[in-house]
């Protein structure tokens, strides 16, 4: 069970997701290669790095209350929104084909597992026609799935950019 790996030692988790999801631990993946599925045998935690050092972006202090959270929590609830992921296409079908009409931004790493899922490739370049009002689309060199704790310069920059240019 999911939970029970997990919850075994949420610091250790929450250490080895954060790291293994990010730019430095992340390796450039081939687009359409196979991302995100656990073999029931294997576990999810098997083969992530819980790092010595941390990275410069997350504190020793942060990991710690996460992990506090967690144990407090469990991790359920996080888990129970991947298990239901066919039933959230369900209940959103009625939304197929709308279009996002306000502003929008996209920032991203390049680094993010995300971005490798299948097709996204052809995605992220017509952007544009399923948010017609899109005033940029950054992507981060280096950077993993916790793009605004990895680089929240950057991020931060290009929000306040965006947020300036709206009239």
């Amino acid at each position: 069970m999911a939970e029970a790996e997990l919850e075994r030692d949420p610091y250790v988790t929450i250490r080895a997701v954060l790291f293994g999801g990010s730019g430095e631990a992340s390796r450039r993946r081939e687009p359409g290669e196979p991302v995100g599925m656990v073999a029931r045998q294997r576990g999810f935690l098997r083969g992530l790095t819980s790092p010595p050092p941390l990275p410069s972006w997350l504190s020793d202090e942060d990991a710690k209350y996460y992990a506090e959270e967690f144990k407090r929590t469990g991790f359920r609830g996080g888990l129970n929104w991947y298990r239901n992921i066919d039933r959230n296409w369900e209940l959103l079908a009625p939304f197929a084909g709308l279009k996002v009409t306000v502003p929008a931004l996209y920032v991203a790493g390049d680094r993010d597992l995300v971005v490798a899922f299948r097709a996204v490739d052809k995605l992220l370049p017509s952007l544009s026609k399923f948010v017609p009002d899109l005033r940029g689309t950054i992507m981060l060199p280096g950077c993993g799935h916790w793009t605004q704790q990895e680089r929240a310069g950057e991020v931060n920059a290009a929000m306040i950019g965006f947020l300036r240019g709206l009239p």
